[in-house]
C-alpha cells in the first residue's frame, strides 16, 4: 500500500524520535500528548494524525492540561519573537489589549491558569467577549472548555506541520 502522506507529514513520520518530539512540543507542551502522537507514527493521512490528536487530547489529565496551558502566552501578549503566537493573536488590537490583559489576570486568579482560546480567526472583541463569559465558570466546566480549545489549536498547528509550513 502506498502512503498518501503529504511531504510535511512524510518528513514528520521519518524524523528521528527526538526531532519528532521537538516538532510536537512546538504544537503542544503536554508531554503525554506529545508521546501519544509520536508513538502513533507513521501517519498516512492528515486525518489520521488529527484523529490521534483528538484521542490523546481526550485522555489528558488535569495535570497534563496544566502542562499544555503553561506553553501558551496570555491573550493580548504574544511571546516576543514567537511567530506562531503572534500570528494566532493577530486579531487583538491595541484597543482590546489592556482590557484583555487585566481580565486575563483576574481569570488566572480564578482558575489558576492562563485564559486559553483558539485565537486563530477571532477578533480581539470576540476573544474579550469569550473571556468575560468564561471567567465565572466553575473549574470543571472551564477545564473541558480549555480541552476543546486546546484541541482546536493543536489541529491548526498539526495541519501546518503536515503541510510543511514552517511559520
Amino acid at each position: 500500500m502506498t502512503s498518501t502522506a503529504s511531504p510535511g507529514l512524510s518528513r514528520f513520520n521519518e524524523a528521528t524520535p527526538e526531532a519528532a518530539s521537538a516538532q510536537l512540543h512546538e504544537v503542544c507542551a503536554s508531554t503525554a500528548w506529545d508521546a501519544a502522537l509520536a508513538a502513533g507514527r507513521p501517519y498516512d493521512r492528515l486525518e489520521d494524525l488529527l484523529a490521534a490528536s483528538d484521542t490523546a487530547m481526550a485522555a489528558l489529565t488535569a495535570g497534563d492540561l496544566a502542562e499544555a496551558m503553561a506553553g501558551h502566552p496570555p491573550i493580548g501578549r504574544p511571546t516576543p519573537g514567537d511567530a506562531t503566537s503572534a500570528r494566532e493573536q493577530s486579531g487583538v488590537g491595541a484597543a482590546e489589549r489592556e482590557e484583555l490583559l487585566a481580565l486575563n489576570l483576574a481569570y488566572q486568579d480564578a482558575h489558576g491558569h492562563v485564559f486559553l482560546i483558539c485565537a486563530t480567526g477571532r477578533t480581539g472583541a470576540q476573544m474579550l467577549a469569550a473571556l468575560k463569559e468564561r471567567i465565572g465558570n466553575d473549574t470543571d466546566t472551564e477545564r473541558e472548555i480549555v480541552r476543546a480549545e486546546l484541541g482546536k489549536i493543536n489541529r491548526i498547528r498539526l495541519t501546518r506541520l503536515a503541510e510543511g509550513d514552517p511559520s
